[in-house]
């Protein structure tokens, strides 16, 4: 499970660029599924057939990461840039990008007030000493994402892009462990998530499921002087209340709570204050879909160094699992 997620969050994969992670999640999964598929958007579709009455569940988690895209190179070599999705400004400076063909820069500001630090104060040192140089490795319009290896802490880990290759590795060893599953099970490994649940939305569109369950990760609150909220590192998988996108539909709530406690299976409630995930999207598709969301806990979300733990993992596996497998009568 380390492994997955170690080579889940390394690979690259900002919003729009999302090839390399959907191959890398085709090669761990075509053994196990009934069928495969990618649409126009680039989501990849992962089939389990299941029973024939039963429902059509789609899990989504979202293959994209935020970044950054080159917006100038002055005469000097420095490149100018905005940001892909949520970056956080105070997180930036000093750390490093890498490009698609592997160049690194480091992230660095011009005199600025620390307080008031924006992003066009903000440029990219790839080592270039003129404007030809720079152009020769790096293009106007190219896109690149924080360069931050996986560390192994034992129960924690940390790495950039948890947000969310955690899910997909959730939804990864969720299809090995399914054998026989009650119902047609569509897991989506979608696209373009963090600019707007694109992928997501079309996805559901197509396959016009009975129940939409995303899989992404959630702030917690055990930080020192962090927000107040009820969510921590290693005391289970999250369900989701509410967010900004979604208030999840209470019969979709219950049967996550019911199935975590039948299961023996560790969680917590989670109630977002902002922000969202695919379900966002899958509830309002066609005369809507009844949806919620299993959330990993995850420190210091939308940084180059998210941290999660491996056992709050485990029972969002366990979770996805059990839903696959359930006579979903409450739904009808």
């Amino acid at each position: 499970m380390k492994e997955t997620i170690r080579q889940l969050t390394e690979a690259f994969g900002p919003s729009g660029y999302e090839t390399e992670v959907t191959s890398l999640i085709k090669t761990m999964i075509t053994d196990f599924v009934d069928e495969i598929k990618t649409d126009v958007l680039g989501n990849l579709i992962a089939i389990k057939k299941g029973a024939s009455n039963g429902h059509k569940i789609m899990f989504a988690a979202h293959t994209d990461e935020i970044g950054v895209v080159v917006t100038h190179i002055d005469k000097e070599g420095f490149l100018r840039f905005a940001t892909v999705g949520g970056v956080g400004i105070s997180t930036l400076v000093g750390n490093r990008v890498r490009f698609p063909n592997g160049i690194i820069g480091v992230i660095y500001h011009e005199k600025a007030d620390w307080k008031d630090l924006k992003i066009d104060k903000l440029y990219i040192d790839i080592g270039a000493e003129s404007k030809e140089e720079a152009m020769e490795q790096v293009k106007i319009g190219e896109f690149g994402i924080f360069h931050r290896e996986f560390c192994d802490l034992g129960n924690r880990l940390i790495a950039k892009s948890m947000d969310d290759r955690v899910g997909c590795a959730v939804l990864v060893e969720a299809i090995k462990k399914i054998k026989e599953p009650r119902n047609a099970l569509y897991f989506v490994f979608t696209t373009q998530e963090e600019v707007g649940l694109r992928g997501a939305r079309t996805a559901a569109y197509d396959l016009e499921p009975d129940l939409g369950i995303a899989v992404d990760v959630t702030i917690t609150g055990d930080m020192p002087e962090a927000r107040r909220m009820e969510v921590s590192l290693g005391k289970g998988a999250a369900i989701k209340v509410k967010d900004s996108s979604l208030i999840v539909h209470p019969k979709v709530k219950q049967i996550l709570m019911d199935l975590a406690e039948k299961n023996k299976i560790p969680y917590q409630m989670e109630v977002l204050e902002f922000g969202g995930t695919d379900a966002g999207a899958i509830h309002l598709t066609r005369s809507g879909v009844p949806s919620g969301a299993i959330s990993i806990p995850t420190r210091y979300v939308h940084s180059p160094s998210e941290m999660i733990d491996i056992r709050d993992v485990e029972a969002s596996v366990d979770l996805v699992v059990a839903l696959a497998n359930k006579e979903l009568n409450e739904l009808n």
